[in-house]
C-alpha cells in the first residue's frame, strides 16, 4: 500500500510539472511584449549614445514628460511614468546633477518636490527630437498602418486589463 501511495505522489508530481511545462511560450503576450520592450529600450538608449547624446532612454522620457508637464510635483511625474518613488528619485538625481531638470520645494508644502525642465534640458530634448522621431519611423518599417492601429488597439486592451496597483 505504501509504494503505491508514493507512486501516486510522483505520478501527480511529474504530471503538474510536465502541465507546466507544456505552456507554448511563443504564442504567448507576455514573453513577446516584454523582450520587444526591452529591445526598444536597449535600442533607443544606444541609438542616444551612438549619437554624442550623454543621456538614457528613461532620462529622454523624463525631459519628454516635462516638456508638456513642466512644474509638476515628482510624485505626480512618478504616476505619470510608471515609476516607483525610489527608482524616481535616483533618476531625478542623475539628472540634475547633468543639469537637465530642476528640483524646486513646493512654495505651498515644502515635502512636495516640483520638477522644471532646465535650459540645457530643453536644448538637449530639441537635439534628440529628430533621432527620436526617426527611431519612431524605423520600428514602423514594413508594417502598414492597419497592422499599426491594430497594433496600438491591441495594446490598449492589454493596458486596460492591467490593474494599477501603484496607487496613481
Amino acid at each position: 500500500m505504501v509504494a503505491y501511495t508514493t507512486i501516486r505522489k510522483i505520478h501527480y508530481i511529474c504530471s503538474r510539472i510536465l502541465k507546466f511545462t507544456m505552456i507554448d511560450y511563443s504564442t504567448e503576450l507576455m514573453p513577446w511584449i516584454g523582450r520587444t520592450a526591452k529591445m526598444l529600450d536597449y535600442h533607443h538608449s544606444r541609438k542616444l549614445k551612438e549619437n554624442g547624446f550623454d543621456i538614457t532612454k528613461e532620462q529622454w522620457v523624463l525631459l519628454r514628460i516635462l516638456s508638456h508637464h513642466n512644474g509638476v510635483s515628482q510624485n505626480e511625474v512618478a504616476c505619470i511614468s510608471n515609476r516607483d518613488k525610489t527608482s524616481m528619485t535616483r533618476l531625478v538625481n542623475t539628472m540634475e546633477k547633468k543639469n537637465l531638470i530642476a528640483r524646486i520645494p513646493s512654495g505651498e508644502d515644502k515635502r512636495i518636490n516640483l520638477l522644471y525642465l532646465t535650459t540645457q534640458g530643453e536644448k538637449l530634448l530639441e537635439d534628440t527630437n529628430s533621432l527620436v522621431e526617426g527611431l519612431m519611423s524605423e520600428i514602423k518599417e514594413g508594417l502598414t498602418q492597419e497592422e499599426i492601429y491594430t497594433i496600438i488597439s491591441g495594446l490598449k486592451k492589454i493596458q486596460s486589463n492591467i490593474k494599477h496597483t501603484n496607487g496613481c
